[in-house]
């Protein structure tokens, strides 16, 4: 059923070869909305989540910013999909867990999901490749207002929007960063750094959210409160965060540069071998390796427009994506050979590391 969303030329997160930056992967603002007069998904009965399933998707379908998007209904989908759509950051685990009568709407470009009967009856997300929290915001403003105009949100004037976790009452808004930190990962600052963020109410989490590892140094900050504070507000002090941890990481890189010059050309070095040349590799293994490979393009070892090559392979090599590729379940250790051979294939096309440019930068 998704097959057209792995053969988008457009998909964002794993096509954007003009967008890619150093230290920000991406840009996601996601907003939290219920229908007035519903109760939540969690206190709902099967039949009244399908009756906002089958509401929202009408409403969702109409909207301009989803014309040729798709709609999945999660009960058809397979558990690789459901994989897959998550891997692709697209989907929560939450979702592909729910009962029936869950959904979730997805733009063409991939740019926009809309989850159905989540925790909340909507979670809007919108997502762009770089550091984009302006624009990211305006798209999904403009989606929220002509949403707005179609279905009747549950909003109270005393609290705001209303949603099923307190935690995400007031402007029901979160918005996220995936950065790439491995100068402060290797030079063993990123546990002071978590919680210094952590007391101005940010927080820190790994490559898929909440509960997951950080595997390839890559991690997800976002703001924690929604309430009490307009969305420029909490966009403006998240913004102040994340450029401080960018300074932060850039000066990581350089000074491990300069104190461990031979030590960081070898990891480099080692990973683009590995990564070359490899039969077997595990996923955490891949990870850890392609944040060498994303480094050496920020030193200017590799040209630019490999930078994005590396991020879409971030996606592309989780198992969710090997089977579907193979078109069937994998054993893990088939699926280590099968990840290996695509990564060689992958590396046999770039060029060699230009040890030179690190030279240069000394």
């Amino acid at each position: 059923m998704i097959e057209s969303l792995i053969n988008d030329e457009c998909a964002e997160l794993t096509q954007a070869a003009k967008k890619a930056a150093p230290v920000v992967l991406s840009t996601r603002i996601r907003l939290a909305r219920n229908l007035a007069g519903q109760p939540f998904p969690e206190r709902a009965d099967v039949l009244q989540r399908r009756d906002v399933l089958t509401r929202c998707a009408d409403q969702l379908g109409a909207l301009p910013q989803m014309k040729k998007g798709s709609f999945f209904d999660i009960a058809d989908l397979s558990a690789l999909e459901k994989q897959v759509l998550v891997e692709r950051h697209l989907i929560s685990r939450e979702l592909c867990d729910g009962e029936a009568g869950t959904g979730v709407y997805i733009n063409k470009g991939q740019t926009c999901s809309v989850m159905i009967n989540e925790e909340d009856h909507l979670r809007i997300q919108f997502l762009k490749a770089g550091f984009n929290l302006k624009s990211v915001w305006k798209l999904i403003d403009a989606f929220d207002s002509e949403l707005e105009k179609t279905i009747d949100v549950a909003f109270s004037e005393d609290f705001g929007y209303l949603t099923a976790c307190p935690t995400n009452l007031g402007t029901g808004l979160r918005a996220s960063v995936m950065m790439h930190l491995p100068g402060l990962v290797i030079s063993g600052q990123m546990e002071r750094v978590i919680r210094a963020v952590s007391q101005l109410g940010i927080t820190v989490r790994g490559l898929f959210g909440e509960g997951s590892d950080a595997s390839g140094h890559i991690f997800q900050i976002s703001n924690q409160q929604t309430l009490g504070e307009s969305e420029f507000e909490i966009l403006e002090r998240l913004a102040n965060v994340l450029k401080t941890v960018i300074d932060h990481e850039l000066n990581a890189r350089f000074k491990y540069l300069e104190e461990s010059r031979a030590k960081l050309l070898d990891q480099i070095g080692r990973a683009f071998g590995v990564l070359k040349n490899a039969h077997v590799i595990s996923s955490d293994e891949a990870l850890n390796l392609l944040s060498f490979i994303r480094l050496a393009v920020d030193f200017g070892m590799l040209p630019e427009a490999n930078r994005a090559d590396v991020d879409r392979l971030v996606i592309e090599s989780q198992p969710g994506h090997l089977q579907y590729a193979a078109q069937k379940g994998i054993a893990p250790h088939a699926r280590d050979i099968a990840r290996a051979d695509k990564l060689r294939q992958e590396f046999s096309n770039l060029p060699a590391l230009a040890f030179d440019k690190l030279e240069e930068q000394e």
